[in-house]
């Protein structure tokens, strides 16, 4: 399984957890992401200031980016996912601006920059310290946690857009006549086989 599959089958699940959100409204969500999408006007945030909403676009990228079979979180959708959830359901809101906050602070610390002034060599390397939960320093923890949050609203925001779903070649319910077993290409991936 490649990593944005993996992260796209646990990333519903770990955003309703998180959040306490129900199904309907991560569905809800996602739909108004998409009509944003398609509006002839610009978006405009409600819940993110000016700076926020450029990291945010910014950081979305970063997790998960463009690549040859589809577009980034940016292009699905999410950061107007993200925008809209925060607004419906304000318990997540000190978290994301103050782990905003948190991101700016610790770049500034390093090299003097908020992080969209910081170059892509120091962004890789803030993330990389705090995008590995059991690899990351205690004092660290904050980003750590801010990180796993922001993922998780940038997984559920993507593989709930229509991009995503795409992306993951998802088929839906579909009425199966006669089961045939697995495609022999799908078991050879795989590296198993039927019995005989």
């Amino acid at each position: 399984m490649k990593r944005r599959e993996a992260v796209g089958a646990m990333a519903l699940a770990a955003l309703t957890a998180a959040f306490k959100w129900t199904p309907a409204e991560a569905a809800r969500a996602a739909t108004f992401a998409r009509d944003a999408m398609q509006a002839k006007t610009p978006f405009a945030p409600v819940f993110f200031t000016p700076h926020e909403w450029e990291t945010v676009k910014t950081l979305a990228d970063l997790v998960i980016p463009r690549y040859e079979r589809s577009g980034s979180a940016t292009d699905a959708g999410v950061p107007e996912f993200m925008d809209f959830m925060l607004n419906e359901r304000p318990d997540g809101q000190v978290p994301m601006r103050g782990g905003l906050a948190w991101l700016d602070n610790e770049c500034s610390e390093r090299s003097g920059n908020t992080f969209l002034t910081s170059t892509e060599a120091e962004r890789t390397a803030i993330l990389d310290d705090i995008a590995w939960p059991r690899k990351a320093r205690p004092e660290l923890s904050q980003g750590v946690a801010f990180f796993n949050m922001f993922r998780d609203m940038t997984a559920s925001g993507f593989w709930s857009s229509k991009m995503g779903v795409t992306d993951l070649d998802y088929q839906g319910n579909t009425f199966v006549a006669e089961w045939k077993g697995c495609p022999p290409e799908a078991l050879q991936k795989l590296g198993v086989q039927y019995e005989d």
